[in-house]
């Protein structure tokens, strides 16, 4: 592909803003176009970055045969019907997590790209952290040995979308948002650790859901807030690894224990990243000059400015200077774990994934 990507954005609200502005410092990308139902926000959004088209009806931004790529920056059950026209439109698609709302909506972005030969990429910004870029040089050099067991943590002590003060009533919406903590913040862990143990096949899963902590009562009467402040889960993975899972927006609780990762030969905390292991018949603990690391690798390898973001690591895959990192399996994974959750704590047992891709159902706004 040619050394500039030409670049449309669908969206420009909180997310799609920070996307644009990330972009615009990019100097091998051109945003060609922006797209949103609020017209004047995306003239205004245009207008601040030199944007030269801007757009009520992404059906036109698509409709430009300049335009390489599509970024999708809405709520997630827009993804999959904004993904799937974009990429049936001949474009490559780089979407905000999640994937979808459900593992059907995801599974069927996962094949419109199989189909139009079209690249898809899923935003998963853990993955680019400089403590998941050491973990993983740490796996795939044998430090850990036999990876068996990891732990996804994501903690909020208050930080609900709306009703605690931040964000818009979608975010707390099913109709909008599918599910709350599990899928909004939740899924970043989700994905950081199938990314570190090598995204081993989900085999069951069981979980809970909650929604228990009091909240404004106008904000909760005005957003119909009806999603999940906390999700926890257990899952048996492909050789005998588990998986647990903790994920909140609001806990009473003064802070939560880190994602972790544990193997045969050494144990990782990935926040700070800490290693532990034995020495000569003695245990020990080791902290990482990550900073001193990623000067390093940044002065020694040209292409390693390409694993910075997911937007940078995108567009780098576009223009081959690195190989991608395949996100949109490792979403479409978290995305079958997720929906195994809601599954299990709606039937009250362990569910299978295969009783997991019989009863999902689209979720998604296909009246766009």
């Amino acid at each position: 592909m040619a050394d500039t990507i030409n670049v449309g954005v669908i969206g420009v609200g909180q997310i799609g803003k920070q996307h644009v502005a990330e972009y615009a410092e990019m100097s091998d990308v051109k945003i060609v176009a922006v797209a949103d139902l609020n017209e004047a926000e995306a003239q205004r959004v245009a207008a601040e970055h030199g944007i030269p088209h801007a757009f009520g009806d992404f059906r036109k931004l698509l409709a430009m045969p300049e335009i390489d790529a599509v970024d999708v920056c809405l709520h997630n059950n827009f993804h999959a019907p904004m993904t799937i026209a974009a990429l049936e439109a001949g474009k490559h698609v780089f979407c905000e997590k999640p994937m979808a709302g459900t593992y059907a909506d995801a599974l069927a972005m996962f094949e419109a790209s199989k189909r139009t030969g079209k690249r898809l990429a899923i935003q998963i910004a853990t993955l680019f952290s400089p403590e998941t870029k050491a973990a993983k040089r740490m796996v795939d050099a044998g430090t850990l040995g036999k990876l068996y067991y990891a732990r996804a943590v994501s903690f909020r002590r208050r930080g609900r979308p709306f009703v605690d003060g931040y964000g818009t009533s979608n975010f707390v919406k099913k109709a909008v948002a599918t599910g709350g903590a599990l899928i909004d913040s939740g899924i970043y862990q989700l994905g950081q650790m199938l990314y570190l143990l090598g995204s081993p096949d989900v085999q069951s899963i069981s979980g809970s859901t909650y929604q228990e902590i009091d909240m404004h009562a106008g904000r909760r009467e005005s957003s119909n807030f009806d999603v999940e402040e906390m999700a926890l889960g257990f899952a048996r993975l492909a050789g005998g690894v588990t998986l647990d899972i903790e994920v909140s927006w609001a806990q009473h609780y003064e802070h939560s224990e880190a994602s972790k990762l544990l193997g045969s030969k050494g144990g990782l905390r990935l926040e700070p990243l800490s290693f532990f292991s034995t020495m000569a018949d003695t245990e020990f603990s080791g902290e990482f000059d990550l900073k001193g690391a990623e000067f390093r690798l940044h002065s020694v390898d040209p292409t390693y400015n390409g694993y910075d973001s997911p937007q940078r690591h995108w567009i780098a895959t576009l223009r081959e200077r690195v190989p991608g990192i395949d996100t949109a399996t490792l979403a479409l994974n978290t995305a079958l774990l997720s929906e195994g959750i809601y599954l299990s704590a709606k039937l009250g047992r362990e569910v299978t994934t295969e009783e997991i891709r019989q009863q999902s159902v689209s979720t998604a706004i296909w009246d766009i």
